[in-house]
């Protein structure tokens, strides 16, 4: 490739013969500007350009931009060829390589124009460029920032998975706990009675074993024998209505299956199970309920809700110690919703504490091992799994007030 001759019509005009006001408005624009020959030889270079791709004028004028820049070289020509061929401008391209005096890779964004001569023909092409490596840098920057916090954001939606996962581990301990509770006082008493019963036979074997068996007394034992079976038959029938409850409540809880209950019934069977930990605590359940009060809904998430509120009542408005009462009633809200309305008289919230008490992770006893999701497990239970709606008042020293609001057919899919 030769170089073009000083005299061709591309030279002249591209250097603003007669313009100066031009050539000035060229040299002094804030962005970098240049005229490339359809060879790609630079024509013309303002001061800008110079700063931005680290040339010079005087070295890089009528010499081609592969000995001048040739980390650059093959988009440049790419582009030009494009021009050449279509006539038609290229627009917005950003071009990435290496400045002539430096390793490091920068960015530019250019426009690219064909300049005419006035016969039509395309003699040059004018092209703009301004440098975006900062820009590309910062979007990087952000990019990387933002990966990271997404990364961050999904560990943390994992680990509140699992916690939430061990708050109803731990809610069903407690459950497990009463249920055991409840067991042992029918099994108990049971083999009390069939310890003594056991006892009186062998005594009364020997006495037939002696002869002269009176009646009076083969009725005494036949009385004895009667009331003895009439207990075993009670506390063993107690003991497996206990059992089966669990059993019940446990295959909802860890199926979440969809069924159809009764409201008033869950309850209580969940209070019964938590009846051993608040007496323990001194805080009295009181349960009342009317009727009419049939759900077609997802009984383990309900009762977990109920479990994790009435704990949390017991764990938190009730510190070192104090007792209480917490009132738990099942209502009708209107035909398609039940209402559980669950009171406690204990310490009460700040509005500070209200304010968040939904809110993951938050708990005004970190210290004790608290980790701050049961009321939001209630929460997301209520809204996202039963479609109902919670609201709760509370003020310090008064004691709290939750609403449950639940249709009666859950909206959710199984």
């Amino acid at each position: 490739m030769g170089k073009v001759p000083k005299s061709s019509a591309a030279s002249e005009v591209v250097m603003f013969p007669h313009q100066p006001a031009l050539q000035l408005i060229y040299d002094t624009a804030p962005i970098g500007l240049a005229c490339l020959s359809p060879d790609c030889r630079y024509l013309q270079i303002n001061q800008r350009l110079t700063e931005i791709c680290g040339i010079s004028v005087e070295d890089h004028l009528g010499r081609f931009v592969r000995d001048c820049v040739p980390g650059l070289a093959d988009a440049v020509e790419e582009i030009v060829r494009s021009i050449m061929a279509t006539g038609e401008p290229v627009i917005g391209i950003e071009v990435a390589g290496q400045r002539a005096d430096q390793i490091e890779e920068r960015s530019w964004i250019t426009y690219w124009h064909p300049l005419r001569a006035s016969s039509g023909e395309i003699v040059a092409v004018n092209v703009a460029a301004e440098e975006i490596t900062e820009r590309k840098r910062a979007e990087q920057r952000v990019r990387n920032a933002r990966d990271a916090a997404e990364t961050a954001l999904r560990h943390l939606r994992e680990t509140q998975e699992s916690l939430i996962e061990a708050e109803k581990l731990a809610a069903l301990g407690r459950l497990v706990a009463g249920v055991a509770h409840e067991v042992n006082s029918p099994v108990g008493s049971g083999l009390t009675v069939a310890s003594t019963l056991q006892h009186k036979v062998e005594q009364f074997a020997q006495e037939v074993a002696r002869g002269g068996l009176r009646r009076s007394r083969l009725n005494e034992f036949l009385d004895l024998v009667r009331d003895a079976s009439s207990q075993l038959v009670s506390n063993l029938d107690r003991a497996a209505e206990r059992v089966q409850s669990f059993k019940q409540l446990a295959l909802d809880q860890g199926q979440s299956r969809r069924r159809s209950f009764d409201a008033g019934e869950l309850t209580k069977e969940v209070l019964s199970h938590l009846a051993r930990e608040s007496g323990e605590r001194g805080i009295a359940l009181n349960f009342t309920c009317e009727g009419d009060l049939a759900m077609d809904s997802y009984p383990g998430p309900f009762g977990q809700a109920l479990t994790n509120l009435v704990l949390n009542a017991m764990i938190h408005a009730y510190p070192e110690g104090r007792s209480g009462s917490i009132d738990i009633e099942v209502r009708p809200a209107d035909r398609n919703h039940i209402e559980v309305v669950i009171a406690d008289d204990g310490c009460g919230m700040a509005p500070e504490v209200k304010r968040q008490a939904f809110d993951p992770f938050f708990t005004t006893r970190r210290h004790e091992g608290a980790t701050g999701l049961g009321l939001h497990t209630v929460h997301s239970i209520l809204v996202d799994r039963l479609g109902g709606r919670i609201r709760l008042d509370s003020e310090p020293d008064v004691g709290t007030v939750v609403r449950l609001v639940m249709p009666r057919s859950a909206v959710t899919g199984d």
